[in-house]
């Protein structure tokens, strides 16, 4: 395994972690203990960036059982988790989650689901509408200095809200999705958070599963599964991203690897520190060799050839979920 600070200032972490979003249940699909092993595998395997968030499954689903599994080995890890990505009617975010005293109850509740007296990285999972984001920041910097958390990021913001933010107090991540079929960021994120000193953690790294090859039909999908509303993995244009991800695994066959890893080692090569979920322990192997891999540049040259930015069929999401995204 492969380490790397993460930002400017930031704890040290390996070159890629674990997302603990695929623990819940109804999020990928039905959720049990086997994603305890994973985790566990993951820790074993050298990863010591673990990512989870406060609405990952039923009061706290994720976050308890990383408390629950990973507790006798809280040193080994360093912790982030989310705050502020609650939705309400038709989807949109509830507002008023970027306010002090809302981020300080919410800490503190995350705190006593995962048993632990502080967090390591601490992010705001959506940006506001209601409040602006140098008074989260603001807060967020209060903790810090407390000793609460040991530095903050922002998920799904635009450059513009990373630079204000970051004048108010550093920001130690910016988390977004990225992926070889979601390569928005490097228009203006990627060189902001390079400018800023700002680390880069890309969730969904794997295209939301169609690039690790667990998803050809959506009869792969569960019935719960939220991707079945995904554009991405509509009729048609599923049909068109499996048959991208086919040509990707062949490239990655020649090179002795799978997909997946030959995705996580575009990502690693760019900067981002890409945090790939799984339930499954040997694909939590697999992913973290990803971090050892050495492949000739013109792997990757092929790779972003056979997927140039705008090939992948469908948009990121539906509409609800973009319209939380902060894009001022």
């Amino acid at each position: 395994m492969r380490y790397r600070t993460l930002g400017e200032n930031g704890p040290r972490v390996s070159a890629l972690g674990f997302g603990a979003m695929t623990l819940a249940p109804g999020v990928y699909g039905t959720g049990d203990e086997d994603g305890a092993a994973a985790l566990l595998a993951s820790l074993d395997a050298g990863v010591t960036l673990v990512d989870t968030a406060d609405i990952y499954g039923e009061d706290g689903y994720s976050e308890r059982m990383i408390g629950r599994v990973l507790g006798g080995r809280r040193d080994e890890i360093v912790l982030a988790t989310k705050f502020g990505g609650n939705e309400g009617a038709g989807g949109m975010l509830v507002p008023g989650m970027g306010r002090p005293e809302y981020v300080r109850r919410a800490l503190d509740a995350s705190l006593a689901r995962l048993g632990t007296d502080r967090v390591d990285l601490y992010y705001l999972h959506r940006l506001d509408p209601a409040t602006p984001v140098e008074e989260t920041a603001g807060v967020l910097g209060e903790l810090v200095a407390e000793g609460k958390i040991g530095g903050y990021g922002l998920s799904e913001v635009s450059a513009r809200t990373l630079r204000r933010a970051h004048a108010v107090h550093p920001v130690t991540a910016l988390q977004t999705e990225y992926s070889p079929f979601h390569r928005d960021p490097e228009d203006e994120i990627l060189p902001a958070c390079e400018e800023l000193g700002v680390a880069f953690v890309a969730y969904s790294p794997l295209g939301r599963g169609i690039l690790g090859g667990a998803v050809r039909t959506a009869a792969d999908l569960d019935r719960d599964d939220w991707r079945r509303n995904n554009p991405r993995f509509q009729a048609g244009n599923l049909d068109r991203n499996v048959s991208l991800a086919d040509r990707v695994a062949g490239l990655a066959a020649e090179h002795g690897v799978t997909s997946a890893q030959l995705a996580l080692a575009w990502l690693m090569r760019r900067g981002a520190v890409p945090i790939p979920g799984t339930r499954r322990a040997a694909n939590a192997r697999a992913n973290a060799a990803a971090a050892d891999l050495s492949l000739d540049a013109s792997a990757f040259e092929r790779l972003e050839e056979i997927v140039p930015p705008g090939a992948v069929a469908g948009r990121q999401a539906h509409d609800a979920y973009l319209a939380n995204i902060d894009r001022a």
